[in-house]
């Protein structure tokens, strides 16, 4: 089974049992400053998990596109990946456990869908603490459908909780498990005896209660169920393969390596080491530049790792004797692979071509003189008899050659040195480099808090966005927002800098809206009824997906400012938002434009 079908049985599978198929949506977040990235497929579903209506209902299936960079360094082995496709289904207070894990199970099992074997497959359920019982209904449920006893395993909150944070919901997961080792898994071998030979291929997560405090939970009264797949992972093992780069998800990309370094994959392991890395990194790159929302590589946030993983891929090329400009090569095989799933790797290749080929140009002059500059200073680096580079040292290497400190730790490593990257980072003062994510194990997802500051800013970026089309003209176009409890950031399609005029004109318009208190009104309707109505869309929906449209103005039929289509949440009324204040407009990438913008003060929001 190829991946693309495994994907089309998925979501065949789901809608047979009632669930309305929607579109994932973009890798860049709109409401959740936990993260740079969607690092699972439940990230778009944030309001909706903590209470909000979805328009396409109470059963819902997707596939959604991922980054998760915690595990960076690791990419390069067998198995990590940094871009990869999460298949999904939710419950919004409709079914519960049992009909979640009958569903797992059935599809999983069931010859007309995956037919694996259920003797290799095993599940762990929560173990119980002083807080919350052991999930034995799940476990019920379980054996109920087939899952013999000593393949349960009864595992802590570290393994089997999840929580949004410190309070809010919360609750028990059952994951199930895929034997990878030799024959068929001895009696009693499940993943709390026998770790090691067992791989995860899905996650049920029961949103079953709310925490007050450290020591009460409270039932919720609307109970969910996120539920999650990795296409990638799955397939590799619906195929008998031992690496998710020996599928047909990676081997059209490391062809075109292996051509272009005329290498043949599988000979040296060192090597082997960096086509996979080419293979990832080019994909991701791929994936973020063709976003509908996509950034550019700059020097913070998602941009920055934007940067990290194409001058990552460029470097390993190196080492593997490609000396010319080939990740827009590579591009186009990626786009080929996967541009059916999502068409906009098409509709975006030129700027993804455009992009790529001029980091790398840029990376391949600043690597020269920087790994001149290393090999210079090799020797003095040896004589260290800790054989650490200090922070110091390689921060200079950065500020001074542009070597970034991740590729002077592994010029180190090949010499048997290491980094003091603590002190890198204190040496590195005015431009943190750090990037912020979350590491996804530990969140099992990550959902967001929805703060009551976000929501404010999220509806001053519909503000902004009409403001700068009154002020410059209808050729702005959003590329790209993202919201922190202290500022916006707000990237649009425009030529050349606004001048102070125009940037007081836009602040202003913004304000007079805040203050004229208008309402913020939402309707749930067809993708084609909301353009019909004038409502802007960044996003292409799945043929007649119902969407959320958000108008804010006095009658949201013919005296509206700004109408959007947009998952939420938003104010009330606008004058919970407060004070805006433009403050910063500068260049983010060729014929982008970025806003930094703060609020301050404003109404509260209205009880929920």
């Amino acid at each position: 089974m190829t991946a693309n079908e495994l994907r089309s049985k998925y979501i065949e599978f789901f809608k047979s049992k009632n669930h309305t198929e929607i579109s994932g949506q973009s890798l860049i977040p709109e409401n959740d400053p936990s993260v740079l990235f969607t690092t699972a497929g439940m990230h778009p579903l944030v309001p909706y998990l903590l209470g909000e209506p979805h328009p396409a209902g109470t059963r819902l299936t997707d596939y959604q596109k991922c980054v998760r960079t915690g595990d960076i360094d690791e990419v390069g082995d067998p198995s990590h990946l940094t871009c990869f496709e999460m298949l999904g289904n939710w419950s919004l207070g409709d079914y519960f456990k049992k009909d979640a894990i009958a569903f797992s199970y059935e599809f999983l099992t069931s010859p007309k869908w995956l037919g694996l074997d259920p003797r290799k497959l095993s599940v762990t359920v929560f173990a119980g603490d002083e807080s919350a019982p052991r999930d034995e209904e799940a476990a019920g449920y379980w054996i109920a459908n087939g899952m013999p006893e000593d393949k349960i395993a009864y595992l802590g909150k570290d393994d089997n909780w999840w929580a949004a944070g410190p309070t809010g919901p919360c609750g028990p997961d059952t994951e199930i498990f895929y034997w990878v080792g030799e024959g068929l898994p001895a009696k009693g071998s499940n993943k709390g005896t026998d770790s090691a030979n067992w791989m995860e291929i899905w996650n049920n997560v029961f949103m079953q209660f709310n925490r007050v405090d450290e020591k009460t939970l409270e039932k919720l009264p609307k109970q969910n169920v996120d539920t999650g797949m990795g296409l990638e992972r799955t397939n590799c093992i619906l195929q008998g393969k031992t690496s998710v780069y020996l599928t047909e998800v990676f081997q059209p990309i490391i062809a075109k390596v292996e051509e272009l370094a005329n290498y043949k994959y599988g000979d040296d392991a060192e090597k082997d080491k960096s086509v996979r890395i080419i293979a990832d990194h080019s994909r991701a790159s791929v994936f973020i530049l063709g976003d509908q929302k996509g950034v550019s590589p700059d020097r913070v946030g998602a941009g920055y790792v934007l940067r990290r993983l194409i001058r990552r891929a460029v470097r390993h090329g190196m080492k593997l004797g490609i000396d010319k400009s080939f990740l827009a090569e590579v591009a186009q095989v990626v786009i080929d692979n996967f541009k059916n799933a999502y068409p906009e790797l098409e509709q975006n290749k030129e700027k993804i071509f455009k992009e790529l080929t001029a980091e790398e140009d840029k990376f391949r002059v600043t690597l020269k003189k920087g790994e001149a500059e290393f090999q210079k200073m090799l020797p003095n680096l040896l004589k260290n008899p800790k054989k650490i580079i200090s922070g110091k040292v390689a921060y200079n290497f950065y500020e001074t050659f542009g070597l970034p400190v991740e590729l002077t730790k592994e010029l180190g490593a090949e010499h048997g040195l290491s980094v003091d990257i603590e002190g890198f980072k204190e040496a590195e003062k005015k431009h943190q480099e750090q990037s912020r994510t979350v590491d996804a194990g530990k969140a099992k997802g990550g959902i967001a808090e929805q703060s009551d500051v976000a929501t404010k800013y999220h509806t001053a970026t519909h503000l902004l966005q009409q403001a700068l089309v009154n002020v410059l003209g209808d050729q702005v176009a959003q590329k790209g927002s993202n919201i922190t409890s202290e500022r916006m950031r707000f990237d649009f399609t425009f030529e050349r800098p606004m001048t102070k005029d125009e940037i007081k004109k836009v602040e202003d318009i913004v304000n007079e809206k805040i203050e004229e208190d208008l309402p913020v009104t939402m309707e749930i309707m067809s993708l084609d009824a909301a353009k019909a109505a004038g409502a802007r869309a960044l996003f292409t929906n799945k043929y007649g997906e119902d969407v959320k449209v958000y108008t804010i103005g006095k009658n949201p039929k013919d005296d509206w400012f700004s109408k959007e289509v947009c998952g939420g949440p938003h104010v009330q009324h606008t004058a919970q938002i407060g004070k805006f204040k433009i403050e910063k407009e500068q260049s983010s990438s060729a014929g982008v434009r970025r806003i930094r913008a703060t609020i301050s003060g404003g109404l509260p929001l209205d009880p929920q």
